[in-house]
């Protein structure tokens, strides 16, 4: 996998400070597109996804050896990957047949959908695909 999750990540800390984190630790550089962060504050946490081809595994291992993500106290693991998402904000009424459609079509990331699990007491889904590839 290429996505490594950083976690217990403040609610206080910005993005930006990550991202330079990363960076001193990786030497790639987020504005050349080597890799993009996304903030999950609610989760406290964040996911980093790097573009190029590097090991996320040795990333993660010198991360959590980093004096200043330590003093964060926030800690790196590399994602496996999945053929499954959970999607929120699915009210009830909606067909799985909508949300089959929904991510076959090729602007919502034109996977081939296996299955739907719909959750409605939760207004979620578990989407599952034909590969890994069709979750990005």
């Amino acid at each position: 996998s290429n996505v490594v999750l950083l976690e217990n990540v403040r609610e206080t800390t910005k993005e930006a400070m990550l991202i330079l984190l990363i960076e001193n630790i990786s030497d790639l550089s987020h504005e050349d597109g080597d890799f993009s962060v996304e903030m999950i504050p609610e989760n406290h946490a964040a996911v980093v996804t790097f573009t190029g081809n590097i090991d996320a595994g040795e990333f993660a291992k010198i991360f959590n050896q980093n004096n200043r993500a330590n003093k964060q106290n926030i800690t790196a693991r590399c994602l496996e990957l999945t053929k499954s998402i959970r999607a929120e904000n699915i009210q009830p009424n909606i067909s799985s047949d909508f949300i089959t459609v929904y991510f076959e079509n090729k602007r919502n990331g034109n996977a081939h959908v296996v299955d739907v699990q719909q959750l409605p007491d939760e207004d979620a889904a578990i989407v599952t695909f034909s590969d890994h590839k069709g979750n990005a």
